[in-house]
């Protein structure tokens, strides 16, 4: 009996004892996740080269002027076709502002023709073949996406010719200086390429010449006046020095 009652308090200290010792167990650390990564944010600074090409479409009004002054309204003519070339340029942004400068060249294939209302027997013909933009840019980032403005200079290579049954009788090949103002769209699908669209409108003016040079082919009339405008659409590819700017955390 005596063993009975030494084995029952034993049995009872132990059970004393656990809880005690399970309240002395250190806790169990808690980990967390690791934080997402930080995502780095698109930086447009840099220099950037890249091509185009797309159409485009030139308006020619002509006018023939007699010697006393008086002007005779030829009406206008549009003509349109391709346009190929490339694009240099620098931009820089500032928060989501993005400014920048750009020298663009393009060959040109843009051709009209129409017959004279002065002298039926006569077509007027106008093509445009070299296109050049001298520009500064405004726009807004939002990351790798950027809508941006331009405006500035235009220089236009043209040919303006007059034939009769078949033959040309004059003939001028002049450079156009004028504005610019266009707006355009680019995506940013790689750190450095970027792919966008473009429009653009060309401002020339009135140019007057003397009758093609020293020929006057159609009687009575000394001088011609052209009015010239044209109207660029291109898809645009750059090549972006430069790639991804600081993670977004290191903006704030």
């Amino acid at each position: 009996m005596r063993k009975f009652w030494l084995v029952a308090l034993g049995l009872a200290a132990v059970g004393m004892a656990a809880p005690a010792s399970a309240a002395d167990l250190a806790a169990k650390p808690i980990t967390k996740a690791p934080p997402a990564p930080i995502a780095p944010i698109y930086d447009w600074t840099g220099f950037y080269i890249g091509g185009n090409g797309g159409w485009g479409q030139a308006r020619a009004c002509w006018d023939f002027v007699d010697a006393f002054g008086t002007a005779f309204n030829e009406g206008c003519r549009n003509g349109s076709g391709g346009l190929i070339g490339g694009q240099l340029g620098y931009r820089w942004q500032a928060g989501g502002w993005v400014f920048g400068l750009e020298g663009q060249g393009d060959w040109a294939n843009l051709r009209s023709s129409r017959v004279s209302l002065i002298n039926p027997t006569f077509i007027e013909q106008t093509k445009v073949n070299g296109i050049g933009l001298f520009t500064g840019q405004i726009g807004y980032a939002w990351n790798n996406v950027l809508w941006y403005f331009k405006g500035g200079a235009a220089v236009v290579g043209t040919n303006f010719n007059l034939q009769t049954a078949g033959v040309t009788v004059a003939s001028a090949n002049t450079t156009r200086w004028g504005a610019s103002v266009g707006t355009g769209f680019e995506y940013g699908f790689t750190p450095n390429w970027t792919v966008g669209a473009e429009y653009d409108h060309l401002f020339l003016g009135n140019a007057g010449n003397n009758a093609f040079g020293i020929v006057n082919p159609i009687p009575g009339f000394a001088l011609n006046r052209i009015n010239f405008s044209a109207d660029m659409v291109t898809i645009r590819f750059n090549y972006k020095f430069g790639g991804y700017g600081a993670p977004v955390a290191a903006r704030y």
